[in-house]
């Protein structure tokens, strides 16, 4: 006679063997979970401050170019603006100084100034040239340096207040990380 053939079947689990996963499951998802989120927020700060970094690079080679007009403060912003999409960019106070004030949260700030500004401040700056805008008087915080002209150097900065997703470490880093970008190139006027 044949042998019969025998499936042998897996033994189902326990309902105590169930509980007992479900339990290492709810104590081990939150660390997961933020280290899920956590590996999100840091891949969200290098995007950011590599997108921070091409705009500034994009805002100099505006702010350095001799066109006729010369450019503008306004000009430079828009070269900013348009490679920093979906974050709001804003030039307070574009002459500088670079202050160490946070932005609001997910917005940048954007200055363009020499690297190492005259202590004096030009009373006549020529029109519209970056970094040498009239945009208060000489006294007040928001004046006027020497522009950059003669083939000086003028450094654009941008100050991006990045808010992390992740409750924990949002909290560690008292709600926001302030990423710094700075491009400094030769005028060619």
């Amino acid at each position: 006679m044949p042998a019969k053939a025998t499936a042998v079947m897996p033994a189902k689990a326990s309902t105590g063997q169930r509980s007992q996963a479900l339990i290492e499951f709810a104590l081990i998802s939150p660390v997961l979970l933020l280290l899920v989120f956590g590996i999100i927020d840091i891949g969200r700060a290098v995007f950011y401050y590599d997108t921070l970094a091409h705009a500034a690079r994009e805002g100099a080679r505006e702010a350095i170019s001799a066109s006729t007009p010369l450019p503008t403060d306004a000009s430079v912003l828009a070269a900013v603006m348009q490679q920093l999409v979906g974050a709001p960019v804003t030039a307070p106070c574009p002459q500088g100084p670079v202050t160490s004030a946070t932005p609001p949260s997910n917005t940048a700030w954007l200055y363009i100034t020499e690297p190492n500004p005259p202590s004096t401040v030009e009373t006549a700056p020529p029109d519209n040239a970056p970094g040498g805008e009239f945009a208060a008087p000489a006294s007040g915080s928001c004046s006027a340096v020497n522009p950059a002209v003669g083939n000086t150097t003028l450094q654009v900065t941008l100050r991006f207040n990045l808010v992390l997703i992740t409750p924990i470490l949002s909290q560690v880093t008292a709600d926001h990380i302030v990423l710094t970008a700075a491009a400094i190139f030769r005028t060619e006027y």
